[in-house]
């Protein structure tokens, strides 16, 4: 691999965290403007999919299921559709950005080692197994001050146990994904285009804010929410895993939380506890070691 090929990876790489990073913010922000968990589902969802449509009307056969089939598409888009995007946008309704980029990464390595365990009997290499372990020790260090329902975080206990929901959906998610071999972007594809009938439940279920909401507002969700985080992010970071390798990919993932602690104080005033803090920092630690150590032992 070239020096060039490798920057690339890394830029690719950058670029991944920093769009993930920022996404827990547009989300908290998107609540704080009074937008709904529904509005922000329906412009994500809109707004991908109509990027999507061109290439899936090109390439996937059957249109939009692709080599997923129909049953395997629609269990991806019940998996990673509305209902992530509902418990995602709803936990940013109480609990401040940061909690998102803490909690939900750094359970879905822990859920999918239990899972592999519990399906296959596959166990995790003791290294492994200890950046777990600190993983888990770091989000209780974290969630302390929520769960303990202090005075600056009296309802993000609430947030913080929708993004476990979100951990085990994503856990479950990419374990089917890596079991039925789909490439990521027909997985996007489908998953979005299926999503996109599931809003009119989700419409008609839900309060809808979008009316009064000024259109630059909108406009913010639907482009950041459904282009970049939908589409780009996903595009780059593939590109990212063909450049550098699966095991160098994801050491860019701990970067995630350190930009949402980043721009979420920058953007939203929101500054985390010294409780958070130091579970962050242990968090943190814990996904490096158990990114960079053997799945298997």
């Amino acid at each position: 691999m070239t020096t060039r090929a490798q920057w690339l990876g890394i830029i690719c790489g950058l670029l991944t965290s920093l769009i993930w990073g920022v996404q827990s913010v547009v989300s908290r922000h998107a609540m704080l403007i009074d937008l709904t968990p529904a509005d922000v589902t329906i412009l994500r969802f809109v707004s991908a999919g109509a990027v999507l449509l061109p290439w899936a009307l090109k390439h996937m056969r059957p249109f939009p299921v692709g080599s997923l089939g129909w049953p395997r598409a629609w269990i991806m888009a019940l998996l990673i559709g509305p209902l992530y995007s509902l418990l995602l946008v709803g936990g940013a309704h109480f609990a401040p950005a940061l909690h998102s980029s803490i909690i939900s990464p750094g359970l879905i390595p822990v859920f999918t080692a239990l899972l592999v365990f519990l399906v296959t009997g596959e166990s995790a290499g003791r290294m492994r197994l200890a950046g777990l372990g600190i993983i888990v020790l770091g989000i209780g260090i974290f969630s302390r001050d929520a769960l303990a329902a202090t005075p600056s975080r009296p309802d993000a206990w609430i947030g913080d146990l929708l993004f476990v929901l979100i951990a085990c959906l994503w856990s479950i998610f990419g374990l089917l994904a890596r079991r039925w071999g789909a490439s990521s972007i027909e997985v996007t594809a489908a998953s979005c285009l299926l999503s996109v009938p599931l809003l009119v439940v989700v419409a008609l279920a839900l309060p809808i804010h979008m009316a009064r909401a000024p259109l630059a507002e909108l406009l913010l969700q639907a482009l950041y929410q459904g282009v970049l985080v939908g589409v780009v992010a996903l595009y780059l970071y593939a590109r990212t895993v063909a450049m550098l390798g699966a095991a160098r990919a994801t050491l860019f993932l701990p970067l995630v939380p350190v930009v949402t602690a980043s721009s979420s104080a920058l953007l939203l005033a929101e500054t985390p506890t010294p409780t958070e803090l130091v579970g962050m920092a242990v968090v943190v630690t814990g996904m490096l070691v158990a990114f960079r150590s053997p799945s298997v032992g």
